[in-house]
Protein backbone atom coordinates (compact mmCIF):
# COMPACT_ATOMS: atom_id res chain seq x y z
CA UNK A 1 0.00 0.00 0.00
CA UNK A 2 1.57 3.18 -0.75
CA UNK A 3 1.38 6.14 1.67
CA UNK A 4 0.01 9.60 -0.33
CA UNK A 5 0.02 11.46 3.07
CA UNK A 6 1.03 15.45 3.32
CA UNK A 7 -2.03 16.59 1.83
CA UNK A 8 -2.62 20.06 0.41
CA UNK A 9 -4.05 22.81 1.87
CA UNK A 10 -7.79 22.90 1.99
CA UNK A 11 -9.65 25.17 -0.58
CA UNK A 12 -12.67 26.68 -0.09
CA UNK A 13 -16.11 25.62 0.12
CA UNK A 14 -18.20 23.75 2.65
CA UNK A 15 -16.46 21.43 4.22
CA UNK A 16 -18.12 17.86 4.82
CA UNK A 17 -15.38 15.74 6.24
CA UNK A 18 -14.78 17.40 9.45
CA UNK A 19 -11.07 18.58 9.91
CA UNK A 20 -8.66 19.64 12.89
CA UNK A 21 -6.82 16.45 14.14
CA UNK A 22 -7.58 15.28 17.96
CA UNK A 23 -7.07 12.37 20.20
CA UNK A 24 -10.73 11.73 19.98
CA UNK A 25 -10.97 13.17 15.99
CA UNK A 26 -7.91 12.16 14.01
CA UNK A 27 -7.91 13.58 10.12
CA UNK A 28 -9.86 11.81 7.27
CA UNK A 29 -8.88 8.81 6.01
CA UNK A 30 -8.68 8.10 2.23
CA UNK A 31 -8.04 4.43 0.80
CA UNK A 32 -8.69 5.10 -2.58
CA UNK A 33 -8.47 2.91 -6.06
CA UNK A 34 -10.09 3.45 -9.65
CA UNK A 35 -13.42 2.85 -9.66
CA UNK A 36 -14.05 3.62 -5.69
CA UNK A 37 -13.00 4.48 -2.00
CA UNK A 38 -12.92 4.34 1.49
CA UNK A 39 -12.85 7.25 3.45
CA UNK A 40 -12.84 7.13 7.68
CA UNK A 41 -14.04 10.03 9.62
CA UNK A 42 -15.93 12.24 11.86
CA UNK A 43 -18.31 13.88 9.11
CA UNK A 44 -21.25 16.70 8.87
CA UNK A 45 -22.80 19.05 7.36
CA UNK A 46 -25.66 18.79 4.17
CA UNK A 47 -24.39 17.35 0.90
CA UNK A 48 -27.10 18.85 -1.34
CA UNK A 49 -28.71 16.65 -4.19
CA UNK A 50 -26.33 14.37 -6.68
CA UNK A 51 -26.05 11.08 -8.58
CA UNK A 52 -23.07 9.00 -9.02
CA UNK A 53 -22.64 5.44 -10.59
CA UNK A 54 -21.17 4.37 -7.38
CA UNK A 55 -22.96 1.54 -5.01
CA UNK A 56 -22.70 4.19 -1.75
CA UNK A 57 -22.62 2.25 1.38
CA UNK A 58 -22.53 4.63 4.81
CA UNK A 59 -22.17 3.08 8.35
CA UNK A 60 -22.04 5.12 11.62
CA UNK A 61 -19.87 3.87 14.34
CA UNK A 62 -21.32 6.15 16.52
CA UNK A 63 -24.36 8.64 16.07
CA UNK A 64 -26.79 8.32 13.37
CA UNK A 65 -26.79 10.04 9.55
CA UNK A 66 -29.79 10.91 7.58
CA UNK A 67 -30.06 10.26 3.86
CA UNK A 68 -33.17 11.40 1.25
CA UNK A 69 -33.84 10.92 -1.96
CA UNK A 70 -34.65 13.93 -4.10
CA UNK A 71 -38.38 14.33 -2.87
CA UNK A 72 -38.65 12.53 -0.32
CA UNK A 73 -38.58 12.20 3.35
CA UNK A 74 -35.36 12.45 5.26
CA UNK A 75 -34.62 9.05 6.49
CA UNK A 76 -31.84 8.20 10.05
CA UNK A 77 -30.18 5.30 10.42
CA UNK A 78 -26.73 4.31 11.40
CA UNK A 79 -25.82 2.31 7.82
CA UNK A 80 -27.44 3.41 4.50
CA UNK A 81 -26.74 1.53 0.93
CA UNK A 82 -27.84 3.37 -2.24
CA UNK A 83 -28.06 2.29 -5.88
CA UNK A 84 -26.20 3.11 -8.56
CA UNK A 85 -27.34 6.79 -10.49
CA UNK A 86 -29.82 6.96 -7.40
CA UNK A 87 -30.18 11.05 -7.03
CA UNK A 88 -29.88 11.91 -2.89
CA UNK A 89 -28.99 14.35 -0.19
CA UNK A 90 -26.97 12.93 2.37
CA UNK A 91 -26.29 14.69 5.56
CA UNK A 92 -23.64 12.92 8.45
CA UNK A 93 -24.70 14.92 11.30
CA UNK A 94 -21.56 14.58 13.52
CA UNK A 95 -21.22 10.75 13.01
CA UNK A 96 -17.91 9.51 12.77
CA UNK A 97 -18.10 6.14 10.39
CA UNK A 98 -16.95 4.96 7.19
CA UNK A 99 -18.26 6.08 3.55
CA UNK A 100 -17.58 3.56 0.89
CA UNK A 101 -18.03 3.40 -2.69
CA UNK A 102 -18.06 0.61 -4.26
CA UNK A 103 -17.74 -0.20 -8.57
CA UNK A 104 -21.07 -1.86 -9.09
CA UNK A 105 -19.87 -3.79 -12.20
CA UNK A 106 -17.02 -5.54 -9.88
CA UNK A 107 -18.44 -9.10 -9.10
CA UNK A 108 -19.23 -7.66 -5.33
CA UNK A 109 -20.86 -4.81 -6.44
CA UNK A 110 -22.82 -7.24 -9.20
CA UNK A 111 -24.00 -9.47 -6.12
CA UNK A 112 -24.33 -6.50 -3.77
CA UNK A 113 -27.01 -4.71 -6.52
CA UNK A 114 -28.87 -7.72 -6.74
CA UNK A 115 -30.15 -7.80 -3.35
CA UNK A 116 -31.38 -4.41 -3.25
CA UNK A 117 -34.87 -3.71 -3.64
CA UNK A 118 -35.43 0.10 -2.82
CA UNK A 119 -33.17 2.86 -4.19
CA UNK A 120 -32.02 3.30 -0.56
CA UNK A 121 -31.95 0.70 2.07
CA UNK A 122 -31.60 1.12 5.81
CA UNK A 123 -28.60 -1.28 6.60
CA UNK A 124 -30.26 -4.50 8.09
CA UNK A 125 -29.41 -4.23 12.26
CA UNK A 126 -28.84 -8.39 11.71
CA UNK A 127 -26.21 -7.59 8.93
CA UNK A 128 -24.69 -4.09 10.60
CA UNK A 129 -23.40 -4.78 13.65
CA UNK A 130 -20.32 -7.28 12.27
CA UNK A 131 -19.37 -4.25 9.94
CA UNK A 132 -19.21 -1.72 12.91
CA UNK A 133 -16.89 -3.77 15.26
CA UNK A 134 -14.77 -4.22 12.24
CA UNK A 135 -14.88 -0.18 11.59
CA UNK A 136 -14.48 0.34 15.09
CA UNK A 137 -11.39 -1.50 15.68
CA UNK A 138 -10.44 -0.12 12.37
CA UNK A 139 -10.24 3.43 13.52
CA UNK A 140 -9.13 2.99 17.16
CA UNK A 141 -6.49 0.24 16.14
CA UNK A 142 -5.48 0.33 12.52
CA UNK A 143 -2.28 -1.50 13.21
CA UNK A 144 -3.84 -4.42 14.80
CA UNK A 145 -7.36 -4.52 12.55
CA UNK A 146 -8.14 -6.40 9.30
CA UNK A 147 -6.38 -5.10 6.59
CA UNK A 148 -7.92 -2.66 4.51
CA UNK A 149 -8.85 -3.89 1.08
CA UNK A 150 -10.52 -7.17 3.49
CA UNK A 151 -12.55 -5.00 5.43
CA UNK A 152 -14.03 -3.23 2.41
CA UNK A 153 -14.78 -6.63 1.43
CA UNK A 154 -16.29 -7.88 4.61
CA UNK A 155 -18.84 -4.79 5.13
CA UNK A 156 -19.99 -5.02 1.01
CA UNK A 157 -20.28 -8.94 1.44
CA UNK A 158 -21.93 -8.52 4.63
CA UNK A 159 -25.22 -6.84 2.93
CA UNK A 160 -24.81 -9.85 0.11
CA UNK A 161 -27.41 -12.47 0.63
CA UNK A 162 -27.93 -16.09 -0.84
CA UNK A 163 -25.68 -17.21 -3.22
CA UNK A 164 -24.07 -14.28 -6.66
CA UNK A 165 -26.33 -13.82 -9.07
CA UNK A 166 -25.98 -15.87 -12.28
CA UNK A 167 -26.34 -13.50 -14.58
CA UNK A 168 -23.49 -11.85 -16.10
CA UNK A 169 -22.90 -9.00 -18.05
CA UNK A 170 -23.00 -9.12 -21.71
CA UNK A 171 -19.28 -9.98 -23.50
CA UNK A 172 -18.99 -7.20 -25.57
CA UNK A 173 -19.29 -5.06 -23.07
CA UNK A 174 -17.30 -6.28 -20.31
CA UNK A 175 -14.80 -6.40 -23.46
CA UNK A 176 -14.87 -3.14 -23.60
CA UNK A 177 -15.17 -2.05 -19.47
CA UNK A 178 -11.57 -4.55 -19.69
CA UNK A 179 -10.30 -1.95 -22.56
CA UNK A 180 -11.22 1.23 -20.33
CA UNK A 181 -9.84 0.41 -17.17
CA UNK A 182 -6.53 -0.58 -18.81
CA UNK A 183 -6.33 2.27 -20.64
CA UNK A 184 -3.69 4.82 -20.14
CA UNK A 185 -6.04 7.70 -21.25
CA UNK A 186 -9.93 7.85 -21.28
CA UNK A 187 -10.64 9.09 -24.78
CA UNK A 188 -12.42 6.36 -25.98
CA UNK A 189 -15.14 7.31 -27.97
CA UNK A 190 -18.71 5.57 -28.13
CA UNK A 191 -18.05 4.99 -32.18
CA UNK A 192 -14.61 3.45 -30.82
CA UNK A 193 -15.93 1.29 -28.32
CA UNK A 194 -18.59 -0.03 -30.93
CA UNK A 195 -16.08 -0.99 -33.31
CA UNK A 196 -14.07 -2.86 -30.73
CA UNK A 197 -17.33 -4.90 -30.30
CA UNK A 198 -18.33 -5.12 -33.97
CA UNK A 199 -20.93 -3.10 -33.50
CA UNK A 200 -23.05 -0.14 -35.00
CA UNK A 201 -22.56 2.65 -32.92
CA UNK A 202 -26.64 2.85 -31.92
CA UNK A 203 -26.50 -0.98 -31.31
CA UNK A 204 -23.93 -0.70 -28.52
CA UNK A 205 -24.88 2.50 -27.60
CA UNK A 206 -28.40 0.72 -26.49
CA UNK A 207 -26.63 -2.54 -25.48
CA UNK A 208 -24.80 -0.64 -22.92
CA UNK A 209 -27.38 1.38 -21.29
CA UNK A 210 -29.65 -1.26 -21.33
CA UNK A 211 -26.53 -3.51 -19.44
CA UNK A 212 -25.06 -0.64 -16.79
CA UNK A 213 -28.48 1.64 -16.21
CA UNK A 214 -26.43 4.63 -18.23
CA UNK A 215 -25.21 5.85 -21.45
CA UNK A 216 -21.83 5.55 -22.38
CA UNK A 217 -20.65 9.48 -22.57
CA UNK A 218 -22.04 9.55 -18.89
CA UNK A 219 -19.62 6.42 -18.06
CA UNK A 220 -16.88 7.42 -19.22
CA UNK A 221 -17.54 10.60 -17.14
CA UNK A 222 -17.52 8.63 -13.98
CA UNK A 223 -14.50 6.55 -14.84
CA UNK A 224 -12.75 10.41 -15.75
CA UNK A 225 -13.78 11.24 -12.29
CA UNK A 226 -12.54 8.09 -10.33
CA UNK A 227 -9.40 8.62 -12.05
CA UNK A 228 -8.87 12.04 -11.02
CA UNK A 229 -10.05 11.59 -7.50
CA UNK A 230 -6.18 9.29 -7.42
CA UNK A 231 -4.84 12.13 -9.04
CA UNK A 232 -5.55 14.89 -6.54
CA UNK A 233 -4.84 11.91 -3.68
CA UNK A 234 -1.26 11.51 -5.14
CA UNK A 235 -0.84 15.39 -4.47
CA UNK A 236 -1.86 16.92 -7.98
CA UNK A 237 -3.48 20.30 -8.10
CA UNK A 238 -7.07 20.45 -9.48
CA UNK A 239 -5.69 21.75 -12.82
CA UNK A 240 -3.28 18.45 -12.83
CA UNK A 241 -5.58 16.65 -11.79
CA UNK A 242 -7.93 17.33 -15.14
CA UNK A 243 -5.11 16.94 -17.34
CA UNK A 244 -4.28 13.94 -16.11
CA UNK A 245 -8.17 12.42 -16.40
CA UNK A 246 -8.63 14.17 -19.61
CA UNK A 247 -10.67 16.37 -18.25
CA UNK A 248 -11.07 19.85 -20.37
CA UNK A 249 -9.98 21.95 -17.79
CA UNK A 250 -10.36 22.26 -13.54
CA UNK A 251 -13.77 24.19 -14.24
CA UNK A 252 -14.50 20.95 -15.89
CA UNK A 253 -13.85 18.55 -13.49
CA UNK A 254 -14.73 20.65 -10.34
CA UNK A 255 -18.24 21.25 -12.32
CA UNK A 256 -18.43 17.04 -12.67
CA UNK A 257 -17.21 16.49 -9.28
CA UNK A 258 -19.75 18.38 -7.53
CA UNK A 259 -22.81 17.00 -9.58
CA UNK A 260 -21.72 13.97 -8.83
CA UNK A 261 -20.87 13.86 -5.06
CA UNK A 262 -22.83 17.33 -4.47
CA UNK A 263 -19.32 18.88 -2.91
CA UNK A 264 -16.10 20.20 -4.31
CA UNK A 265 -12.91 17.98 -5.10
CA UNK A 266 -11.14 20.54 -2.70
CA UNK A 267 -12.62 17.98 0.22
CA UNK A 268 -9.95 15.81 -1.01
CA UNK A 269 -7.27 18.03 0.20
CA UNK A 270 -7.55 17.17 3.47
CA UNK A 271 -6.72 14.32 5.56
CA UNK A 272 -4.64 10.93 4.71
CA UNK A 273 -3.94 9.27 1.41
CA UNK A 274 -3.37 5.39 0.71
CA UNK A 275 -3.55 4.16 -2.99
CA UNK A 276 -4.75 0.16 -2.91
CA UNK A 277 -5.79 -2.39 -5.22
CA UNK A 278 -8.96 -2.20 -5.98
CA UNK A 279 -10.40 -4.98 -3.42
CA UNK A 280 -13.09 -6.07 -5.53
CA UNK A 281 -13.07 -8.68 -8.85
CA UNK A 282 -13.37 -7.37 -12.21
CA UNK A 283 -17.06 -7.86 -14.05
CA UNK A 284 -17.08 -11.80 -15.21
Amino acid sequence: MRDLNKPATPGKGGPVWIGGATAARPEPRWYLWEGGFLVAAQAGGEVPPHSHHAIQIFLAIDGAAAIRETGGEWREGQGFIVRPDVEHSFNARGATGALLFVDPESSEGAWLRSVLVEDITLAPASRLQGCLDELRAFFERPLESMDVADLVRHCVRAFCAGAPPSRRLDHRVTAVLTKIREAEDLRMSLERAAALVHLSSDRFAHLFKEQLGLPFRRYMLWRKLTRAMLAIGRQSSIADAAHASDFADAAHLTRTFHQMFGIPPSVLMRGEFFEIVSPFAPPA
